[in-house]
């Protein structure tokens, strides 16, 4: 029999509300999963990630068959035919008929194609692009799945400080009743505990209904029905930023972000692109062989006489163009104009990857401030709180003093669990501006969850 199923109903609710909902939290624990786990089940369920991988697979066979261009190519072909001949000028006159079967075997090598040479080298360079883009789909997974658990997390949270909440509430409206009854306290008090019962009230339903849908958004991404996130362990020691040089973050990302590498490798293949257009001006050279096999059974026109010819050729075949229309100088004006382009993408993507990375990097910065700063407001507004509450017992304090400090105090907590997210979330974006997030980078942060 667990904790929980020891304590009767009537002592459970005796004990203050932090101390109830951590109780009720363990008979779920056991069954919760860490980050890891629901990633690795998102991984294998979440069907952007899995298109992205099949057309990674995609790009790789597209990028193969670069090859074939400077790849020797051979082929068979074989056919009979029946030839009917009705001739005027033979002897006896009349017609005759004979078959005639032929098999041909031709094999052809490029030895200069330099259009050929240059999509091979292509291919090369679109292998590098869908590695980056599959890194690029690897890492926003992983991104999407922290948010989606971390958005479960805060909404339980929240769901939680507002019942937490509600009870505070209620104890003060049931106080201020007692006191207006014995005549110590106006019916004011009573209607102003209300009002915020009224509004505690409303702020449940919204979070509940919050935390339904933040559990719906992450079932769907991971493929688990009623997955149970692992909340944080208390005291929360949030990791720090290193490098702590937001320059080091920036010249990282220049070498492995997958957005730079993407644009890089674009750029290749479109000056590559030039290539294969300039090679329209230029010869091309093969090698060629074929061996042939005609045979006439019977019946020839040779006075019924059958025959065979076997027939090989080897040889070299120049093909120079003279002039196709002004197209090919077109064309390589489209792919100047496209190269052009692509290094100008290229330079925006270095230069959106830099802010990224600063916004990201000072952003985890200004995260751990925030938390600092709430654990200290956290603390102050408990003093706040405590010292309303002697001061309405004592008649100096009124009732809504009270209520509004109970507010300030919860809603700091909201606010301090909501910061300890975002600073775990914003590591991880950071690492994603980098390009250097990877699934490892998770176990720092499932090692802050509870056990």
């Amino acid at each position: 029999m667990n904790l929980l199923h020891k304590l009767s109903a009537p002592r459970l609710s005796m004990l203050p509300a932090s101390v109830a909902f951590a109780l009720a939290s363990l008979a779920p624990l056991a069954q919760a999963q860490t980050l890891v786990e629901l990633y690795e089940s998102a991984r294998a369920f979440d069907a952007t990630y899995q298109s992205a991988k099949l057309q990674y697979d995609a790009n790789l066979a597209r990028a193969d068959q670069a090859r074939a261009g400077i790849l020797p190519t051979a082929g068979l072909s074989a056919g009979a035919s029946r030839v009917n001949v009705d001739s005027t000028t033979s002897p006896a006159g009349g017609g005759t008929s004979f078959n005639t079967q032929n098999a041909t075997l031709s094999a052809s090598q490029p030895l200069y194609r330099p259009g050929n040479w240059a999509n091979y080298e292509q291919g090369f360079r679109q292998v590098d692009l869908a590695r980056a883009q599959l890194e690029s789909a690897s890492q926003d997974l992983i991104v999407r799945t922290s948010q989606a658990y971390f958005d479960v997390l805060a909404a339980q949270d929240t769901l939680a400080f507002v019942r937490a909440q509600k009870e505070a509430v209620n104890e003060q409206l049931a106080f201020a009743k007692r006191n207006f009854e014995v005549g110590t306290s106006t019916i004011t008090d009573t209607r102003e505990a209300q009002a915020r019962f009224d509004l505690v009230g409303a702020q449940e339903i919204a979070a509940e209904n919050d935390l339904r849908v933040r559990k719906i958004a992450l079932d769907q991404l991971v493929g688990i029905t009623e997955s149970q996130p692992r909340p944080l362990a208390l005291p929360v020691n949030l990791p720090d930023v290193v490098p702590a040089e937001v320059n080091t973050w920036v010249s990282q990302s220049e070498q492995v972000n997958p957005a730079i590498r993407q644009a890089r490798s674009n750029a290749e293949i479109a000056d590559l692109e030039v290539k294969k257009a300039e090679a329209g001006h230029k010869p091309t050279l093969d090698a060629t062989a074929s061996y042939n096999v005609t045979k006439n059974p019977s019946n020839t026109a040779q006075a019924g006489i059958s025959s065979r010819a076997n027939t090989g050729s080897v040889g070299l075949l120049l093909n120079v163009p003279l002039f196709a229309g002004f197209s090919t100088q077109n064309r390589i004006r489209e792919t100047l104009a496209l190269r052009d382009k692509a290094l100008s993408d290229l330079e925006g993507a270095r230069r959106s990857v830099s802010q990224n990375v600063r916004t990201a990097f000072f952003g985890v910065q200004s995260g751990q401030g925030q938390v600092r700063a709430l654990e200290a407001a956290e603390l102050s507004s408990q003093s706040a709180l405590d010292a309303n509450r002697l001061g309405y017992q004592v008649g100096v304090r009124i009732n809504i003093d009270v209520l509004n400090a109970q507010s300030q105090l919860f809603q700091t907590k909201r606010d301090l669990a909501q910061a300890r997210y975002n600073v775990l979330l914003g590591g991880l974006r950071l690492r994603q501006a980098s390009g250097t997030l990877t699934p490892e980078d998770l176990q720092q942060v499932n090692g802050l969850l509870a056990r």
